[in-house]
């Protein structure tokens, strides 16, 4: 026996016993007797282990318990059952003739050889009566240790303390490389964890140089983090952690943004409250119009950049008081008339600061430390780079939407933006994020397929929340997000083989839509999709295994706990995220609910 399984073996045998191999047991659920010295300890979720020979070589198989139950035959006897009502116990019967038996699903076999452990399969069952033993964390680094740089913790296996190794690798080849690019999807009803686990994942690969990452936030929550302002309980110094990886990180807000299509002109300017005011209503007269009117001005020379300018809406007000251009929009002489009524009393300074200028801001390029999104995706994805960026599109609007007044929203985020001695805010809706969202999915589409036909990899993980409404699985209705769908589902099928994967986060399964359910390769199911279409998509997706469903059934709500030092984030995962899940079983763990464990296992540093 070499040294090295030498010391595995010891290991092994001298972490606690808790059962046998029973009979029956297959290949893969064992059936385990459980020692009288055990049956008071807490063993559903934990990781359980033992070891064999098969075809000459040491095996060691893992996996969690899923499952305990209690059996005597005697209480099952109709005529103790009778005694047992009298007397409420029989002392030769009850307790002593009580039989524990454990289910325990296999999750990752390991052989060992002159090189290390390699994976294996479990071939054949071991004999009954063959040793079971939980598995302690000097077990675990024994047995990964030719991996341990790669390996990432999120927390503790399920209801227990060894730290569940988990290793999220590059999407590029070489070291520590998957080699193709893996899509990531986190579930979970809201308060379940998700985003706070989305952010540890995402830490894990921050620690790759040579990998971009992208995060569309429409809610605006990961950029707080970013900045180092709160968002929760379990507040994650992200700016300090990246910081410390050496990882560039840029934060954009919708203010930093440069808008540079005119198509995005004209659909902005459409949602605008422009022509509303100009007594134009949503409809097939404002779409002539807007489309009349971005013709003529991109005719006439004017560009993106320039719209802010008074110049530019003067042009557009002219346009738009020609009988013969309110004629192509106006068929009837009726609408006509009330169009010239209302436009003659309109005041073209009050249409120009009020409702003009928050549109066109948005095209404008020297606003200070903005930005074009096609710059901005050049910036993430070029090649060549010493070490890649972590870019943060804040698409939350939420200083643009505040009700307070101008100055102080000025003191609040320092932002107004000034044009002469005049003063005006970016418009902004969901339909306008929507239609930014669409851009950057669209840029990030295109370079991908311009990175494949170079034969190079863009090695990038484009992270979105709030998936569900971005690609539902019902006709979201408004065109834009219609779009947003579409190219969704078609990068989820296309831009692995790319570089680029996608991480979803979503508070439901049965609302996103089921194309990109079916792309993805790694899942993180947290509390609160245990009941009703939910639970039905679930069982699904993990594949019937009844087993592993019971046990996500018995997570609790994290909220239902006496305080927060309590709260406990559980989690079931399945796909190849872990060296301990190659079998394709599901893994149970209880996240890190604390900053300081969750720095210490993965060996970051806080400044």
């Amino acid at each position: 026996m070499e040294a090295k399984d030498k010391k595995l073996s010891q290991l092994v045998d001298s972490a606690e016993r808790i059962g046998i191999i029973g009979s029956p047991s297959s290949t893969s659920e064992l059936t385990l007797d459980i020692l009288a010295s055990a049956v008071s300890k807490k063993l559903v979720g934990e990781l359980a282990m033992f070891h064999y020979m098969q075809d000459g070589r040491e095996h060691y198989a893992l996996g969690q318990i899923t499952e305990i139950t209690l059996r005597n035959v005697w209480h099952e006897d109709p005529t103790m059952r009778s005694l047992i009502r009298q007397r409420g116990k029989i002392d030769a019967v009850s307790e002593r003739q009580d039989t524990h038996t454990g289910e325990m699903t296999i999750s990752a076999v390991f052989s060992a050889g002159p090189s290390g452990y390699r994976p294996s399969i479990l071939g054949s069952v071991s004999s009954t009566g063959t040793p079971i033993h939980l598995v302690n964390n000097d077990v675990l680094e024994e047995l990964l240790s030719p991996y341990r740089t790669q390996l990432f913790y999120l927390g503790h296996v399920y209801g227990s303390r060894p730290l569940l190794p988990l290793w999220f690798k590059h999407f590029d080849r070489g070291a520590d490389g998957a080699g193709e690019a893996y899509h990531i999807g986190i579930f979970g009803k809201t308060g379940s964890g998700k985003s706070v686990l989305a952010k540890m994942i995402l830490l894990a690969y921050t620690r790759y140089t040579g990998m971009a990452l992208l995060v569309l936030d429409p809610q605006g929550e990961f950029a707080k983090d970013f900045q180092g302002r709160p968002t929760g309980e379990f507040q994650l110094p992200l700016r300090n952690i990246v910081k410390n990886l050496g990882k560039p990180v840029y934060i954009y807000s919708v203010r930093d943004l440069v808008l540079d299509r005119w198509e995005l002109f004209a659909k902005i300017l459409y949602e605008s409250p422009f022509f509303q005011e100009l007594s134009m209503p949503k409809g097939e007269n404002r779409e002539v119009a807007v489309d009349t009117l971005v013709q003529r001005m991109e005719r006439d020379g004017i560009t993106l950049k320039d719209l802010y300018k008074r110049s530019a809406f003067d042009k557009a007000w002219n346009l738009l008081g020609d009988d013969n251009v309110q004629k192509i929009f106006y068929r009837s002489e009726s609408s006509r008339v009330r169009f010239k009524d209302v436009f003659s009393q309109a005041v073209p300074d009050l249409y120009y600061e009020k409702y003009w200028l928050p549109v066109a801001q948005l095209f404008r390029e020297d606003r200070a430390g903005a930005r074009k999104v096609e710059s901005i995706l050049y910036g993430l994805l070029k090649p060549g780079q010493k070490s890649r960026p972590l870019v943060v599109i804040d698409l939350s609007g939420e200083q643009l939407n505040t009700t307070t007044t101008q100055e102080s929203q000025a003191n609040l985020f320092g932002e107004l933006i000034v044009e002469g001695n005049k003063s005006s805010f970016l418009f902004w809706n969901d339909t306008i994020q929507a239609l930014v969202i669409r851009r950057l999915l669209e840029g990030i589409r295109t370079a991908a397929e311009g990175a494949y036909k170079e034969e190079r990899s863009l090695n990038t993980l484009v992270l979105i929340d709030e998936a569900h409404r971005l690609a539902p699985r019902e006709d979201p209705g408004i065109e834009e997000k219609k779009g947003i769908r579409h190219i969704l589902i078609d990068a989820a099928r296309t831009t692995r083989k790319y570089g680029v994967g996608w991480m979803f986060i979503s508070q439901t399964l049965s609302s996103l839509h089921r194309e990109i359910l079916d792309q993805l390769r790694i899942f993180f199911f947290g509390f609160g999709l245990g009941m009703g279409t939910e639970f039905k998509a679930l069982s699904e997706l993990v594949g019937g295994r009844s087993k592993a469903l019971e046990l996500y059934r018995l997570f609790r709500d994290p909220h239902s706990s006496f305080d927060v030092s309590s709260r406990e984030y559980s989690f079931m995962t399945t796909g190849p995220v872990s060296p301990l899940s190659f079998a394709g079983t599901p893994l149970f763990f209880n996240a890190f609910n604390t900053v300081e464990e969750f720095v210490q296992a993965n060996g970051l540093v806080l400044t």
